[in-house]
């Protein structure tokens, strides 16, 4: 690495930690004081309360990264000009584009880090957030509605099978009451049903289970009876199972907010709805493409805010500041705006998600190729 690289990270890292950490203490100050009444509802101590802003943090990073980003490198590249050190450094014979080489090498990797936190650790938090929430309560009444699930029904259009079930518990993968129904390749009907099932070695097995088939034309019937019944022809698995159950959740109640909808439960929730059609296809693709399309966020501010930081570094430090303010408001609208055109069906999923990253990110290339 290039003195010259050092020296531009270690004046953008510095702000950017300062940036980060001052956004994050912001962000939980807000929402302590909104959920204050929550927690003192929900008997939690101090030390409750600390877990869950632990916990609920790999969620408010994804929102602040690409602000604090923004925000260091406008502060950085303003310094820089102001000082003229960008002349200087362009004066030696280094182009802009080389300048921006470990700016943009940051935002690969700040971009990276916002995947694998949207991916791996945010979807898990509003279930962890909400053990947390209800560990004093009584009964923990809460926590039970968010574990077992009754009356649960779901269709697997791919391979034709339709599942009913009593009651079953997300933890231990079992299940109460049980009936599936499924059509042969040779157009005879199966039922299964038994009065227990759960999940164990990768196979569905059945607890004092009846099979009825119903032959083809005839109706005629034949009946078994299992003590035990392992089904390895049934390849529902308990994540997509999970998948069903968040993504109806959402589809049914669009308006309600969760944090966990990473990319495997939308593909395994495909594996089951291969032929999702309509208002439901549009919503579903266009969070696919969004999950997809956000973390390049980080990539679109460096290649915005190189050419913002350049121009207006010599006026003022504050330019820097306002710029972002305004930069983080059009980019949030147009992003609003791509999103609800798509979900309605208007726009082309994938063209809604990547709306405002395309037109940020083709607006920074300009802007990049006219500076001076």
């Amino acid at each position: 690495m290039r003195l010259l690289d050092r020296y531009l990270l270690r004046e953008l890292l510095v702000p950017l930690g300062f940036c980060l950490c001052g956004f994050l203490v912001f962000w939980i100050s807000f929402d302590l004081v909104t959920e204050l009444r929550n927690f003192q509802a929900h008997k939690l101590h101090g030390g409750d309360v600390l877990e869950y802003y632990v916990i609920k943090t790999p969620e408010f990073l994804v929102t602040v990264l690409p602000i604090a980003l923004l925000l260091a490198l406008l502060y950085a590249l303003t310094n820089h000009a102001r000082h003229h050190e960008l002349t200087a450094i362009r004066s030696a014979g280094v182009s802009l584009w080389r300048l921006a080489a470990p700016y943009l090498a940051v935002g690969f990797l700040a971009s990276l880090a916002l995947f694998a936190l949207n991916e791996l650790w945010v979807p898990n938090t509003d279930d962890a957030a909400a053990r947390v929430l209800n560990r004093r309560l009584a009964g923990r009444q809460g926590d039970d509605a968010r574990t077992v699930l009754r009356n649960l029904g779901f269709t697997n259009a791919r391979e034709g099978r339709t599942w009913q079930i009593g009651t079953y518990n997300l933890k231990t993968r079992e299940m109460t009451d049980p009936k599936v129904d499924w059509q042969f390749p040779n157009g005879a009907h199966g039922e299964l049903i038994a009065k227990r099932a759960f999940w164990t070695n990768g196979v569905w097995v059945f607890h004092n289970a009846w099979e009825n088939i119903y032959a083809a034309g005839t109706g005629v019937l034949t009946r078994n009876q299992f003590a035990l019944l392992p089904m390895p022809s049934f390849s529902e698995t308990p994540e997509q199972i999970r998948s069903e159950i968040k993504i109806s959740e959402r589809l049914n109640q669009p308006g309600k907010r969760r944090a966990d909808l990473p990319l495997v439960e939308i593909f395994d929730y495909l594996r089951l709805h291969p032929d999702v059609t309509g208002a439901d296809k549009s919503w579903l693709f266009t969070r696919l493409y969004g999950r997809l399309a956000a973390p390049w966020t980080c990539v679109v501010v460096v290649l915005i805010a190189i050419p913002f930081g350049t121009a207006f570094g010599r006026r003022n430090v504050f330019v820097g500041v306002a710029s972002s303010v305004g930069i983080c408001f059009a980019y949030f609208v147009l992003l609003q705006v791509g999103l609800a055109l798509s979900s309605g069906g208007h726009l082309p999923a994938w063209l809604g998600a990547w709306l405002p990253n395309v037109s940020f990110g083709l607006t920074g290339l300009w802007l990049m190729a006219r500076v001076r």
